[in-house]
């Protein structure tokens, strides 16, 4: 009993630890045993190998699953709300719109700053990975969104098959209803497997990051150092654009109200959901701001809050198309526009399916990858940075779900500018 006072060190404190640990790990075998065959052999090739792919591959296991069972529940539940009409077309149709500006702006600040450049990881990249994916024209690729066989495109890993093929089934769910309960169950308890699942996949994680890490700075030394930085403030840099110049934009342009009055009113909720890392945490404080001191409706903020912490994931779409211009220039790779367009559009469709736990972005990070033949092992670098971003994300987030809510409500007649004009 006298053990349950002591505090144990949190999941991300762990991996940032381990990405930290790695890296002197890596760059200590680097400079004092770099020709040793044995370290080469047994440690990096060996156990620091096999140990950073079985992480990979065990996240990889969960992509397909995770995505399919996620999405028909959300779908289920957005389908259970069509009773507020025009509203819930608005907001989800918002919510898309402003997801596929956030992957766009990382996309643009990514290909502007170049984070990718100097870190040259073509030397561990595997041969599995290695192999080019096959270019197909965009309107293949439009056509290939449709699944011939669902259950092979299951099998096989096309997300963007899954990902319609999964809405499809949520929203047959959602208009059956009482008629098709027990599936809708069974969807949903899996759903929880799932979760749990993810959760203990990323309880290894620590050891995970500190293998991958190790053993590319095993190989690149200091070189690998710069290029993570400037990933860090690529994302930062391209949240910092979606929060106060997309949405700020929008805000003024839709209502007329002011950002900065906005933002002022906003910063305890943003504050909030920095420090937890959590949007679902946020909802009831969001809801009673934008009541209180915004001058939104409740009958609006009720419906349109927790739906935008389910599907609105614009920090997490930023980071995704940050990390595919940093991976694809760190192995070499040359995006074309049809890569371009289709990030925008996986990533846009998987921020829908996204859970609100902080490591299922990086699980769907591996699905945005296979989508243009980017290799996973990229994801090693971005694991143990992405967990210091996780923060900065869920702020976005939050912020983009209360600036949808306050133009919702505008258009609804429900918007009290007098409370948002109040100090």
């Amino acid at each position: 009993m006298e053990e349950t006072g002591k505090k144990t060190i949190g999941l991300t404190t762990q991996i940032f630890l381990a990405l930290l640990g790695g890296a002197v790990t890596g760059i200590l075998l680097y400079f004092f045993a770099g020709e040793s065959a044995f370290v080469q052999d047994v440690l990096v090739d060996g156990v620091f190998y096999v140990v950073g792919q079985g992480f990979i591959r065990l996240m990889q296991m969960l992509v397909v699953p995770l995505v399919f069972c996620s999405l028909i529940c959300g779908a289920a539940a957005i389908g259970d709300s069509q009773a507020l009409g025009k509203i819930g077309v608005r907001t989800i149709g918002f919510y898309l719109a402003t997801t596929m500006l956030a992957v766009a702006v990382a996309l643009t600040v990514g290909m502007v700053i170049r984070p990718g450049l100097g870190l040259d990881m073509s030397a561990i990249q595997t041969v599995e990975t290695a192999a080019p994916k096959e270019k197909v024209s965009f309107a293949e690729t439009l056509l290939n969104i449709i699944p011939q066989n669902p259950i092979a495109s299951l099998a096989q890993g096309e997300m963007l098959q899954v990902i319609v093929f999964a809405l499809i089934v949520g929203v047959i769910l959602a208009k059956l209803q009482d008629k098709v309960q027990m599936v809708t169950n069974f969807f949903q308890q899996f759903n929880d497997i799932m979760m749990e699942m993810t959760m203990m996949v990323m309880a290894l994680a620590p050891v995970g990051v500190f293998c991958l890490i190790a053993r590319t700075f095993s190989g690149l030394g200091f070189d690998a150092m710069i290029p993570m930085f400037k990933y860090m403030a690529s994302v930062l840099i391209a949240l910092a654009l979606q929060c106060c110049g997309v949405y700020q934009i929008l805000l003024k342009v839709f209502t007329g109200l002011s950002p900065v009055r906005f933002l002022k009113k906003m910063a305890p909720v943003m504050s909030f959901a920095f420090s937890t890392a959590t949007s679902t945490a946020t909802i009831p404080m969001n809801i009673d701001t934008l009541e209180e001191k915004v001058g939104v409706s409740r009958r609006i903020s009720s419906f349109t809050i927790p739906l935008g912490a389910t599907i609105n994931m614009d920090g997490t779409s930023i980071m995704q198309g940050v990390a595919v211009v940093f991976v694809a220039q760190a192995f070499g790779i040359t995006l074309t526009p049809v890569d371009l367009l289709t990030v925008i559009a996986t990533a846009t469709l998987a921020s829908i399916g996204t859970a609100g736990i902080p490591s299922v972005g990086l699980v769907t990070l591996a699905m945005v990858f296979d989508s243009v033949g980017l290799p996973t092992e990229g994801i090693g670098l971005i694991m143990g940075i992405d967990r210091i971003l996780d923060m900065a994300r869920t702020a976005v987030n939050i912020t983009g779900d209360a600036v949808c809510t306050t133009i919702v409500a505008h258009q609804d007649g429900t918007l009290d500018k007098e409370v948002f004009r109040r100090d």
